[in-house]
Parts: C-alpha cells; structure tokens; sequence
C-alpha cells in the first residue's frame, strides 16, 4: 500500500528555507512546492496525459497561496476529466494574450509610425504620434486592431470635435485609417471600420488660413503679444512666428543644435520640411534678442520651446493658437500658420521686395527664372537683408510708426 502524504500547510510553506539543492514538499494529487536554492517557491502539478507524465507551474509563492494553488490544480484536474492537457491549455491561453497585445490598435499603429516614418518629416512624424498618443490610445489602444467597430471609432472623433478641432478630427480618422489598412495588409484585420464614417463628421471649410495682410490690424496684435501675460515660452515662441514666417511646426520643434547665434542664422536639416530639403532662416537682430531671453530658461533642453510638461518633447501644437484666442483674437481672423501669408502679402506689396526673394524664405518649391528648383542658399545674402528690414518693420508698427515703403532691390 503506498504511503500517504501528508497535505501541507500555511505554516511549513512559508518557514521552509531554500537549500543548496532544490528541495520538493508534497501536498498530494499531484501538487507540489518546489523550492530552489535562490529561496523561489514555485507551485508544480505533476500529471499523465495520453499515457504521458506531464508537469505543469501553477505560479509562485506567496502570491499564489497554498489555498490558490489547491484551487488551480482542481481545475486542471477538471479538464483532465473532459481530455484536456491542462498544460497545453495554458500555453495556449498564454500564446492567445500574447497576440492579443500585438494585434492591439496602438501596437499595430505604432509599428505602422516606424515602418513609413523615414518617408515623413520628423514634424509630420511628431505630429501624427502625438495625435494618437492624446485622443486615440486612450481609448482604442489596448483593443485588438481587428475588433474595433465604426461607431467606437466615431466617439473618439466626436471628442475631438466636441472641444472645436474639427480639422485635427478629420486628420485623425486618416490617420487611423491608415493604421486599419497597414493591419488588413499584414493579416491582422478583415476591414477598415473608418471607411464607414464617410460623411459622420461635419466638412471642414478649407479655406486660406485666417491672416491680418493690412499694418492697421497687425500692430494691435504685436503690441497685445508683447504684453502677454502668460507661459514666457510660448510669448517668445509668438514674438518669432510672426519676424520668420516659418510654419508653426518649424518653430515648435527648433533645437538649440540647429541655431548659430555667432552667425545669425537658423538651419532647419531637411528631415524637419515640409519639401524635405535644407532650409536656411537669417536671424535678424530682434530674434536674436529673443533667444537669448529665452536661452537661461530653456537652453539645457533639445528645444527652445519645450513642453511645459516635459523637456523631452516640444510645445504643443496648438499653444501659440490658443494664445491667441486668450488674448481676443479669433480664429476666423488669425492663425498662428496665418503669419506666413501675412508678410508674404506685406513683403511684396508695402516692402516691395520681389517675390522670388520672399517665396525662397517661405520655403516654397518654386523654380526661380531659370527653372532651377530651390535651395537652401537661394537669395540669401538678399534674404539677410530682408529678414532685418521685416524685422524693423515690425518694431515700427509696434510702436505706431508710420513706415513708408521703399524700392528694395534683392
């Protein structure tokens, strides 16, 4: 007759030492505590399965109790009694999260973001992580890719709308609709639930960008952004955009690396443009007195506007806009993209400087006379000059001067 062991208890499992060796305590029907020499306790169930000796972990102590573990080896016994491998079932329920968590939306969209990023500007990149980071994973990120449905897609979109960002909305549902495709073609989801909300969000009027072209309306603005009484890298930040003109995303993401104050110049590497080409910006004297305002604050960070939240990442992308609508400014009459138009508007036609000149400093893929596509030093011993001249106009709106418009040759 064999001998019966006898059942452990709370009292053995928790005072038993580890040994040089691993030593086995027996609690019966197959369960037993493995103890290594490191002091791990591990709870194993011993089986036969087909005519096999199998073993299989049921967890660790203390976190799985001996009451635990008695419970877990009941309910492999359970499965045994239907023809189940106990063991086989874990692997398989183990192998099951596995995919679920790789197959989930922000795994997917994120391996989407690395694979087609190299073709994207790094603001274009930013951008687009930063979007789903805020008002997509939230929500959608731990649901399989394959799982999610029109109308859960729709309520995320309608948070965004709800707070007035009906274009980031419409730029957003692209964006995971991309992610939806990228899943379909790697056998990870059937369809893309996004094409079922054509038409569910109101259009967006894509017109030009709102913009003050007229020095009456634009010098009430720069006197209320010199008496900003807000974040002071956010007024350095609207003191530059409208003195360089570059796009809201240019400004947000310049680094100190890139700036050559010695030299009085900008050079954004071309991963940060738009057209993906070299651009140079000549720093007049009035920017120059800004960054080094800023430089104390902020010039142990990569940026020179960084989140005010982490120094790791830059601005947000609506900082300078919402800025804007806290000192009074609508947005149907001014936005931060909108300062580009206006001194492309009032270059040409009060400063009187020729269009070539200005379109190179806007960074536009305009061929100049000669049909040679732009590069970074086009014009730019003139874009020197011109910089500083748009500069000093502005000081003189500034302060209400009446600035006469001069022939300029470039």
């Amino acid at each position: 007759m064999p001998k019966r062991i006898a059942p452990l208890t709370d009292i053995q499992v928790k005072n038993v030492k580890p040994q040089e060796k691993e030593i086995t305590l027996f609690d019966g029907g197959g369960l037993h505590l493995l103890v290594t020499p490191s002091g791990g306790k591990l709870w194993r169930f011993k089986y036969r399965h087909q005519n096999k000796a199998k073993k299989m972990t049921l967890g660790a102590y203390p976190a799985i109790t001996l009451a635990d573990a008695r419970v877990r080896r009941e309910d492999a016994k359970k499965l045994l009694a239907n023809g189940v491998d106990p063991g086989e079932m874990k692997k398989a329920l183990k192998q099951a999260t596995v995919e679920l968590v790789e197959n989930s939306f922000e795994i997917v969209a994120r391996e989407w973001i690395t694979k087609f990023s190299g073709q994207w500007s790094q603001v274009h990149t930013t951008t687009i992580k930063d979007r789903l980071e805020k008002d997509v994973f939230p929500y959608l990120g731990a649901k399989p890719v394959a799982e999610i449905k029109a109308p859960e897609l729709l309520a995320v979109l309608r948070r965004v709308e709800t707070r007035g960002a009906l274009d980031t909305a419409h730029r957003i549902r692209n964006h995971c609709g991309q992610v939806f495709r990228y899943a379909i073609a790697t056998g990870r989801a059937d369809r893309d639930p996004s094409r079922d909300l054509q038409g569910a969000l109101p259009p967006v009027n894509f017109g030009n960008r709102a913009a003050f072209t007229d020095p009456k309306d634009l010098a009430p603005l720069l006197r209320a952004v010199e008496g900003y009484q807000g974040s002071f890298v956010v007024k350095c930040a609207m003191q530059l955009l409208p003195m360089l003109f570059v796009r809201p995303g240019e400004l947000r993401h310049m680094e100190w690396t890139e700036l050559d104050l010695d030299a009085a110049q900008w050079n954004i590497p071309a991963v940060k443009m738009k057209m993906k080409q070299a651009h140079i910006v000549p720093l007049p004297t009035q920017a120059l007195h800004v960054l080094n305002e800023i430089k104390p604050l902020t010039g142990h960070s990569l940026y020179v506007f960084p989140c005010h939240r982490t120094p790791l990442r830059c601005m947000s992308d609506n900082a300078i806009n919402a800025a804007l609508r806290r000192m009074g400014f609508e947005k149907s009459e001014v936005t931060a993209h909108g300062f580009r138009a206006t001194a492309r508007t009032m270059l040409h036609e009060i400063l009187q400087f020729p269009p070539d000149a200005i379109e190179a400093q806007l960074a536009h893929a305009v061929p100049d006379r000669l049909g040679r596509a732009y590069n970074r030093t086009q014009h730019l011993a003139g874009r020197k000059k011109m910089m500083q001249v748009w500069a000093d106009y502005l000081d003189g709106l500034k302060v209400g001067a009446k600035v006469i418009p001069l022939k300029r040759a470039v």
